[in-house]
Parts: C-alpha cells; structure tokens; sequence
C-alpha cells in the first residue's frame, strides 16, 4: 500500500517535471532566430578568433589554437544560453503565464527543476550541433569522450540556468536583469582559461579562474575532448557537481520567495 503511494506520487512530480519541460522545449523549438542566434556567435569566435589568433599565437599544447579553444566554444555556447535562460521568469510574469503556474497544485521547487530541465534541453541541443561542426573540422571524438562532454554539458548547464533563473527571480525588469547578467556572463566565460591555457597566469588571475565554475567545466572537456588538463577530471567533476548542487538548492530557496506578479 505504502509503495503504491509513493509510486503513485513520483509519477505525478514526474508529470509535472514533463510538462514544465516540454512547455520549455516547445518555445525553442517555435523560436529558430533564437537557435540560429546562438549557434552563430560560437562559430564566430570558433573561425574567426580561431583562425585569426592562430596564425600569431602558437600554444605549447601539441594541438593549434582553433583546436585549443573548441572546448571553450562549447562552454561559451552553454554559458550564454543558460544564463540568459533566466529572462524568461520575466517573460513569464509579465503574460501572466507565471502566475497561473504558481496558484497550480505544483511546488516551487519542480517549477524551478522544470524549467532548468528546459535550459538544459536548449543548451544539449545547442552543443550537439557544435560537435558536429567540430567533428567536421577534424576534431576526433570517441565513444567515451562523448559521454563525457554530455556529462560535463549537463552539469554546467543545470549550474548555469539555475544562476540564470535565481537572477530572473530577484529581477522584475528585462532591462534590469540584461545589465545584470553582463557583468556575470562575460567574466565567467573570459575567466575560465577558454581562450587560453591556465598555467603561467599572474597570481590575481590565477585566484580569479579557481573560483570560476566554468573553468572546471572547460578543463574537463578539454580533458575528454583533446587529452590537456590542469587539474585532474575527478577534480573538475567533483567541483561542477559541487556548484551544481549549491546552485540548485539556492535556486529552490529563490523561487520558494519570488512573486509570480
């Protein structure tokens, strides 16, 4: 009796995860301009900063410099798209649409999962389409390699788009919230050794790409994707789920105090 109970009640939440994802998934789907749009700054950076700072910089990595930054491409993509992520909370509170999910019988907590679920669905979908690109361009890939980039993609993308979500909750405006996640955005990505290696660095910058989440998320799959590393992937693993946890149970906590109007 006690088991059907609970089965009974995890199909529901579980129902209830599905609905507020796939809602999430069939607004991206419907948006392509917003597909195209962030596919096309990553391939910018990934030609054109690629080709260009390649022909003057030579890494002391064994691998070029277009080569080099890939992994970072697809940490920026994830970065850029999981934040900004966020700005659909207010999206949401401003057609209503918000409200008429929080008076529903389901817990700020599965909204706030719900809707990081469908972050991360935009960002999977996103990194699928820069692997091809990458397996194009003659980056090889294996079995164990790609399991390992979805991992680290999930991750980060879970930790991000509940950072995003958390801004979007505390932020009543979209001019408000699109200031805010440019000072938040661009240090997380400039500062984590996606365009450049992490050794060497001054002793301020140093300290300022260890605190950085996306730093781990980057040397990770470099790690997997080209075989570099500065600290050990159990290292960077073990600190994304870190962050990712922190994040998400901040998250809850945000929700659990946000205004649906």
């Amino acid at each position: 009796m006690v088991s059907a109970i609970n089965s009974n009640f995890v199909e529901i939440i579980l129902g209830k995860l599905y609905a507020l994802w796939l809602r999430e998934f069939k607004v991206f789907l419907r948006e392509r301009s917003r597909l195209v749009a962030s596919i096309f700054t990553p391939l910018l950076w990934l030609f054109v900063i690629g080709s260009g700072f390649g022909s003057a910089v030579h890494p002391s990595t064994g691998v070029d410099y277009q080569t080099f930054i890939f992994p970072g491409i697809i940490s920026m993509s994830i970065i850029f798209s999981s934040v900004f992520f966020g700005s659909y909370i207010i999206w949401d509170r401003k057609f209503d649409f918000l409200k008429s999910v929080m008076v529903a019988p389901v817990g700020r907590n599965t909204i706030f999962v719900g809707k990081t679920l469908g972050g991360m669905t935009t960002s999977l979908v996103e990194v699928v389409i820069l692997l091809t690109v990458g397996a194009a361009i003659g980056i090889h890939f294996s079995a164990l390699s790609l399991v390992q980039t979805i991992a680290i993609v999930l991750l980060l993308s879970f930790s991000l788009t509940s950072l995003g979500l958390i801004i979007g909750s505390y932020i009543e405006s979209l001019e408000g919230f699109q200031l805010i996640v440019s000072f938040v955005v661009f240090p997380l990505f400039f500062l984590s050794g996606a365009l450049f290696p992490l050794r060497n660095l001054p002793g301020w910058l140093s300290v300022l790409t260890t605190i950085d989440p996306a730093t781990y998320a980057v040397d990770a799959l470099r790690n997997a994707i080209l075989g570099i590393q500065n600290y050990s992937f159990t290292t960077d693993i073990g600190i994304l789920v870190a962050y990712t946890i922190g994040l998400g149970v901040f998250g809850g906590y945000s929700f659990g105090r946000m205004k649906a109007v």
